[in-house]
């Protein structure tokens, strides 16, 4: 009884490591540009530094469960919308260390619109195949959008 339960969950639980994984190698590279960042001018709707830890290991979590859902799918068209969810996994990776790591605040909300984009066509292959695996993205499409506004905020204010 318990294997079965173990099998049952096995995946979800690889599912979820890969983002964790991949956002927490993004945060080491990332560290040093951290005194940088802090001496930014930022915009009024900045969220405190504790929210951003906190936000995305839920939105990995949620990205992990629903590529999960995704790769137990039959669906001939799992292949593609699995290629576009890694696709978006290392553009959402490099936009850290653009933004932070190489301080280049309007080349990282040129990649935050192309990682939304990304993230528009992954929800959208995915809801081909599960619609729950597409509607688990929607609260990292949504944190992404907001994090272009505060991206361009902190270009702007900076520039």
């Amino acid at each position: 009884m318990i294997s079965l339960t173990l099998k049952k969950y096995k995946p979800y639980f690889k599912s979820i490591v890969l983002p964790l994984i991949v956002g927490g190698v993004s945060a080491i590279f990332t560290m040093k540009g951290m005194p940088y960042y802090d001496m930014q001018e930022k915009p009024f709707f900045t969220p405190p530094d504790i929210a951003f830890p906190i936000v995305w290991t839920i939105l990995y979590i949620l990205m992990g469960i629903s590529a999960a859902k995704v790769k137990q799918s039959n669906d001939p068209k799992k292949k593609q919308a699995l290629k576009t969810y890694y696709l978006q996994l290392a553009v959402n990776f490099f936009w850290s260390v653009i933004f932070f790591g190489l301080h280049q605040y309007f080349l990282a909300f040129l990649w935050l619109l192309l990682l939304i984009l990304l993230i528009l066509k992954m929800i959208k292959e995915f809801a081909q195949i599960d619609l729950t695996a597409a509607k688990l993205q929607i609260p990292y499409l949504l944190w992404c959008c907001f994090a272009a506004a505060l991206n361009f905020g902190v270009w702007w204010l900076n520039r």
